[in-house]
C-alpha cells in the first residue's frame, strides 16, 4: 500500500496559503477575496458551458491548441520544474523561461555526479509537468482527449532526445504513478521542428519501469503532460517550445502499436 501520490517526494507547485501570518480580520478579508475571484470563475464556466455546441467541439486535420506561451508570462504557471538537484538526488538544474520572441524555453544542464550519500544510484535529469487542471474552488479535473488520436507539438530543440509523458493518475495507489511515455528526437540548428504523435505510440510504464502488460492510454483521465530529459549525456540543453495541443485524424485506425504479454501464461 503506498502512503501519498507523490512517494514521500514534495509537491512543488503547492504554494503555501497567504492567510497563515494573516491577523483574523485579514484572513476574513483573504477569504472573501478567494470566494470572489472562484465565484467570478463558477460563472464563467457556466456561461462557457451554454455557449459551446457539442458539434464543434473538435474538427478534422485542425489543431486544438492545450498550451501555448506566446508573451504570456501566467502560462509559465501552467507548469513547474524539477531536477534531481530539488531532491538532494543530484547537481543538475533546468528552469522554464519565456524567449525574446515569446515563445516557452525549457534549458539548463544535466549533471550525471551521484551525490556522496551512498543511496542514489542514478543522477541526471530533468522535466517540466504541467499542473493539474482545476475548476473553480480548486476542484481538480482531468483533461479529456478522447476526441483525439495525435498529440501534436511545435518545437526548436538541440539534437537531444527528450521524453514525452502521459499521466493518468487514477483513485487507486496501484495507478497513481501510470505515466505513458514516447522518445522525441529534436533536431539541432535554427529550424522549427513539426511533431506529431499518435497517441497509440505510447508505451505505458509506472515508477519509471516499463510494463509487459501494455495498454492503451485512458484518454478520458489524463492528469499531467510533462516532457523528461535523461540522456545519461552531461552538458547543456535547451528546447524551445511554441505551442503543445491536439489534433483528430480519422484515417488513423491503429488502437495500439505494441504488443502485450502475460507473464503468467509464459513456460520455459
Amino acid at each position: 500500500m503506498q502512503r501519498d501520490r507523490k512517494s514521500g517526494y514534495k509537491t512543488l507547485y503547492d504554494k503555501p496559503p497567504l492567510e497563515q501570518n494573516l491577523s483574523i480580520f485579514g484572513k476574513l478579508r483573504e477569504g472573501y477575496r478567494q470566494f470572489k475571484e472562484e465565484f467570478g470563475i463558477f460563472l464563467e464556466e457556466v456561461r462557457e458551458q451554454l455557449r459551446n455546441d457539442p458539434t464543434l467541439l473538435y474538427r478534422l486535420n485542425e489543431i486544438d491548441v492545450v498550451w501555448r506561451f506566446r508573451n504570456n508570462p501566467k502560462a509559465l504557471d501552467q507548469w513547474v520544474t524539477t531536477c534531481d538537484s530539488d531532491y538532494n538526488e543530484g547537481f543538475s538544474t533546468a528552469k522554464l523561461e519565456l524567449s525574446s520572441t515569446g515563445t516557452g524555453v525549457f534549458f539548463g544542464t544535466i549533471n550525471n555526479r551521484l551525490p556522496k550519500d551512498g543511496k542514489v544510484k542514478y543522477a541526471g535529469y530533468c522535466n517540466i509537468n504541467s499542473v493539474p487542471k482545476r475548476r473553480s474552488f480548486k476542484r481538480e479535473v482531468y483533461h479529456d482527449w478522447t476526441p483525439y488520436t495525435h498529440l501534436v507539438l511545435r518545437i526548436r530543440g538541440d539534437g537531444r532526445c527528450y521524453v514525452l509523458n502521459i499521466a493518468t493518475r487514477g483513485m487507486f495507489d496501484l495507478t497513481w504513478n501510470d505515466v505513458y511515455h514516447y522518445v522525441l528526437h529534436t533536431r539541432g540548428g535554427p529550424y522549427w521542428q513539426y511533431v506529431r504523435v499518435p497517441f497509440s505510440k505510447f508505451v505505458f510504464s509506472s515508477k519509471g519501469r516499463l510494463q509487459d502488460n501494455q495498454n492503451p492510454i485512458d484518454l478520458f483521465e489524463v492528469s499531467n503532460f510533462g516532457i523528461s530529459l535523461a540522456d545519461d549525456v552531461s552538458g547543456h540543453f535547451r528546447l524551445e517550445i511554441d505551442y503543445i495541443g491536439l489534433e483528430f485524424d480519422k484515417f488513423h485506425r491503429e488502437e495500439f502499436a505494441y504488443e502485450s504479454y502475460n507473464v503468467s501464461d509464459i513456460r520455459f
